[in-house]
């Protein structure tokens, strides 16, 4: 359609719903095919959920069996940061091989989701029948490039590891089903149950610790680690290529570097969990917390970060609380607590029609108050954050993972038929699509190396005697906490204030409110907005067969909820293709 008063021609095309088992993302744009340009995107979701909601008046005690329902892929996140949130508000640590055993869950976790969207599902973006369909000539060029690291993973040229990705038929695209199947029993030998875990407590957990239960786990872990010792190397080829083959690509998905990231795998040696120590355990995690802002390093303090955070509306389905009650009005430090903290949100859905002008989503938009601004924060995905804020910090050194204030490396070592291998995580120049999606393999191994530092802790609390995994504790009447972690998809914070020993207020703020939010307040974008919007256009398809994959990499490179169907329009609502493949394949 033409746009009045200009000379652009912009054509209006939507995917939507972008949806994974919980939760309905669109995107909505505008697109100018003369300048090959995004002009306007609009993020938005269909679907209110209402868990800060019914949470009220609860037991505190059922929090992370409560929340952990928030999601079907990721309900174990959430069921950690509920019982380290009820961890501060008890009072209470878990025994050392207790925390060894949920970090060894954890990492588990992460090995197993990051696995399964990378080589599942983002893979199959840059597969061989995508990229024929969406860029024949970068098809032409693959097929003549060679994979610099063939002899790592033995695909000889990039037209091969594009093969290798293609669904259901392709061998690495196989091979990683596999071991998400095997980094499943994983967390299953250290939780009970996936997603749900059912050994999960405040305090600890409920698992028996034995020799034999940790060597299972380390079996599985060293094949894995087998794996990444190819996949590493593959996607590097693969990333790298893309950058030579169409130059401009890194501004696809490329957004200011403004990334959070809550820390992750805490230290049993420091952390006991007090609001009042938690600028020191925090630190001591084995994921380093950081808000980075045009690349540096603002804080790694948890409390600081803490404080920061704001609730916004703006194009929000919801009344705002101003003149609601403040739950919460300094923190156990005697600090001031903003009423748009999530200590003080209360969530008053308010149902109307989708209007781009004014309301248009369920979502809220977190935003981090530096002093000065609301920035809007993302989370990369998560790995990206997680990675660049270790890196920075220069924290951690555990032997299998250092990381040097520029980068982070990560040592694996020798497997059934690979040598000992060292990676090298290096801060990148830009926060754009191939740079979340590169950093999705290396923190793949990131888990993996925490993982085998974290079972000889437990091991080693085993030879010692010490078979502990859970401390006892009672329900406060009255109490503010907060619990800490990442989820896969980056950061993850619950929020809780009891009273009368019931939950008053309980304020889940997952990575799907930080990377997926509309337009706050002020007018700022959020996330997939901001780097969906001026994204150039790549793709050889014109209008009428246009697949739109730059933007869906683009999407997908912040990990949303998985794709179970696109819908596409053209113009006034006018359906010009319908398509239930989960990344617009060719029919298979």
């Amino acid at each position: 359609m033409a746009e009045a008063g200009t000379t652009r021609e912009l054509v209006e095309m939507s995917w939507d719903p972008i949806t994974r088992i919980v939760g309905s993302l669109g995107i909505y744009t505008k697109i100018d095919f003369k300048q090959r340009r995004v002009v306007e995107c609009y993020s938005t979701s269909s679907i209110f959920r209402g868990y800060s909601v019914f949470m009220r008046g609860k037991d505190p005690r059922d929090a992370h069996f409560i929340t952990s329902r928030i999601c079907g892929i990721c309900g174990d996140n959430h069921a950690t940061c509920s019982v380290y949130n009820q961890n501060m508000a008890y009072g209470v640590a878990p025994p050392p091989l207790g925390e060894w055993i949920i970090n060894l869950g954890e990492a588990a976790e992460y090995m197993f989701d990051h696995n399964i969207f990378q080589e599942n599902l983002v893979g199959v973006d840059f597969c061989e029948r995508m990229v024929r369909e969406t860029n024949p000539s970068v098809w032409e060029k693959a097929q003549q490039t060679a994979a610099p690291h063939a002899h790592l993973h033995g695909y000889r040229t990039i037209a091969d590891i594009m093969r290798a990705l293609n669904p259901l038929e392709g061998e690495f695209y196989r091979q990683a089903l596999q071991m998400s199947r095997m980094t499943r029993e994983m967390f299953c030998l250290m939780e009970g149950r996936h997603v749900h875990p059912s050994t999960l407590y405040p305090g600890g957990v409920g698992t028996v610790p034995t020799v034999q239960l940790f060597t299972d786990y380390l079996t599985r872990l060293m094949r894995y680690i087998e794996f990444m010792k190819k996949a590493v190397p593959l996607h590097d080829d693969l990333f790298d290529f893309f950058y030579q083959a169409l130059p401009g690509y890194e501004e696809v998905g490329r957004r200011r570097i403004l990334l959070g990231c809550w820390g992750a795998f805490n230290d049993p040696e420091y952390c006991d969990f007090k609001y009042e120590h938690m600028t020191e355990w925090g630190r001591r995690m084995f994921v380093t917390p950081g808000v980075i802002v045009d690349g540096k390093l603002v804080t790694n303090d948890l409390v600081q970060i803490n404080l920061g955070i704001r609730i916004l509306l703006g194009s929000s389905y919801y009344e705002d609380w101003e003149d609601q009650e403040m739950f919460v009005t300094r923190d156990p430090l005697g600090n001031p607590v903003d009423r748009r903290h999530p200590w003080n949100v209360h969530t008053i859905p308010k149902p109307q029609k989708r209007d781009f002008s004014d309301k248009y989503s369920w979502v809220m938009s977190p935003r981090w108050f530096d002093g000065e601004n609301y920035l809007a924060l993302d989370t990369g995905g998560g790995p990206i954050a997680r990675l660049w804020s270790t890196a920075l910090s220069g924290l951690v050194d555990i032997g299998y993972i250092k990381a040097t204030g520029s980068s982070v490396i990560i040592n694996l070592p020798k497997t059934a038929t690979m040598p000992e291998m060292t990676f090298e995580w290096k801060i990148p120049q830009w926060s754009n699509t191939i740079e979340r999606d590169r950093a999705r393999t290396y923190f793949q191994a990131y888990a993996a190396a925490a993982a085998l530092y974290f079972v000889e802790k437990a091991l080693d609390e085993l030879r010692r005697g010490n078979t502990q995994v859970w401390t006892p504790f009672e329900v406060p009447k009255e109490a503010i906490s907060c619990g800490w972690t990442e989820a896969v998809r980056g950061v993850l914070s619950h929020h809780m204030v009891i009273r009368d020993g019931k939950i008053a207020n309980y304020q889940p703020w997952p990575p799907t409110p930080w990377n997926a939010n509309p337009r706050d307040i002020y007018g700022t974008p959020g996330p997939y907005e901001d780097a969906v919007q001026n994204t150039p256009i790549f793709e050889e398809n014109g209008p009428d067969n246009f697949k739109g994959i730059d933007i869906m990499r683009t999407v997908r490179s912040f990990d949303p909820c998985l794709p179970c169907g696109v819908h596409m329009y053209l113009g006034n609502g006018k359906v010009i293709k319908q398509v239930h493949s989960p990344t617009m394949l060719p029919e298979i």
